[in-house]
């Protein structure tokens, strides 16, 4: 072909592609809700992601189990739980699609957070007043109901900003929206532009417009799949009682009776809460939901608190807590060689018999990275981290060692791997 003529054909193409991108999230159209059909997802489809991880180890017996599980085909496993989905690396979080994802790479336990809508109904948040992070709602004509407006940056160091709820909105208003992924832009000067926030290490191919979820169709999505359930109940940012008579206590018997209504066991669920009176009132009000919810602990983030934690773990056992969930870091410490090993918290937590989750894996971009800048799930063991690859010599020390249950992860299929290769189910 002539130069001239096959430049005049790439300039046209690049022209018809550029006027096919979306200039706006108007083009982002939320897809309405219907009913799962039943399929279970018996394997687990891992990716590329965890060869990566283990080619990435350093050599040792641990990289040879590893590596020798690479052609054997996976299954769900109750040790890797979906956190916000169980796909959030790289799908919106708390989405049909994070979900879907999660549940492909083998995710076990599936996570919805809860927060509530002006007109009392339970929706998967994160945070209650995370919207204008995480949906499109400030492009829409419901920004004008959130809680702050979106503001523009003013170009002499103020930073755009919004604060937008889920009860600012009904839930019909917020099934309207669309999921995406968590982040914003401090420079924006209009409210699409504030919407483009992805960190670098993230991706936005597959946020063209996530599912927003009810917890109603959480429970009918996941169960459907024959997995279970986590359900996190989000500390209101609104004063409570909401609205008259909306108490703490009503929310927190709102998630069970969502459950009751549906028609889930018990022992398929595993509620959490940060709050122990939250987990007090499940234990008192419905045992048989209560005896499996989840305490998640971050009351130790400092080494001034630390002790402290520590010391409160045999409060939260004498008051009938079985499970305990706190991050990362709590339960993993270097030795003398800058190995991984067990922290004292985990020790403790141990001998008292608690049942120990932990979050969040993948949830920090490129462990190394991550690592040397400090970031918050790695920073006991941050002299000891190097590469990428260390991430599976973290989940080895907390399976074997500190002996946890199961792992929130942001990309379920690193921990499923890791979880078929040890016959963890």
């Amino acid at each position: 072909m002539h130069l001239k003529a096959a430049s005049a054909i790439i300039i046209g193409l690049a022209a018809a592609s550029a006027s096919a991108l979306p200039k706006t999230p108007e083009w982002w159209k939320p897809k309405s809700w219907s009913n799962p059909t039943q399929q279970r997802f018996r394997t687990a489809e891992l990716g590329p992601r965890p060869q990566f991880l283990v080619t990435d180890m350093e050599e040792g017996w641990l990289k040879d189990k590893l590596r020798s599980c690479s052609d054997a085909v996976a299954r769900p496993s109750q040790f890797s739980i979906g956190h916000r989905g169980g796909a959030c690396l790289q799908f919106p979080e708390e989405t049909r699609e994070s979900a879907e994802a999660g549940m492909r790479m083998g995710a076990g336990i599936l996570e919805c957070d809860v927060a509530f809508t002006s007109d009392r109904q339970l929706v998967c948040r994160h945070d209650q007043c995370d919207l204008h992070t995480t949906t499109n709602i400030v492009a829409t004509a419901l920004g004008a109901k959130c809680t702050t407006p979106f503001a523009a940056a003013d170009g002499n160091g103020t930073a755009a900003s919004a604060y937008c709820c889920t009860s600012d909105i009904t839930l019909a208003e917020f099934k309207s929206l669309c999921g995406k992924m968590d982040g914003y832009n401090a420079s924006a000067t209009t409210p699409e532009d504030y919407l483009r926030g992805t960190p670098a290490w993230r991706t936005d191919l597959y946020a063209t417009c996530g599912t927003v979820l009810a917890h109603k169709e959480f429970l009918e999505l996941v169960d459907s799949r024959g997995r279970d359930f986590t359900t996190e109940l989000k500390q209101p940012r609104v004063p409570m009682p909401f609205d008259g008579n909306y108490t703490q206590e009503v929310y927190a018997q709102q998630v069970i009776d969502e459950y009751r209504a549906a028609g889930i066991d018990p022992s398929r669920v595993w509620l959490q809460s940060f709050s122990f009176a939250d987990v007090a009132y499940w234990l008192r009000a419905d045992p048989a939901f209560g005896k499996q919810a989840v305490l998640l602990d971050q009351s130790g983030d400092t080494p001034g608190t630390f002790p402290a934690a520590v010391a409160n773990l045999s409060f939260y056992k004498e008051a009938g807590v079985q499970v305990i969930a706190p991050p990362l870091q709590y339960l993993v410490s270097l030795g003398e060689n800058n190995e991984y090993v067990p922290s004292s918290y985990a020790t403790a937590a141990k001998k008292l018999g608690f049942k120990i989750l932990t979050w969040s894996l993948e949830r920090s971009g490129p462990l190394a990275q991550a690592a040397a800048a400090g970031d918050y799930y790695y920073s006991t063991i941050t002299n000891g981290t190097h590469r990428d690859g260390d991430m599976y010599r973290l989940i080895d020390v907390l399976a074997r060692q500190v002996g946890v249950q199961g792992i929130f992860s942001d990309w379920s299929a690193t921990v499923t791997y890791y979880a078929n290769c040890f016959n963890i189910f």
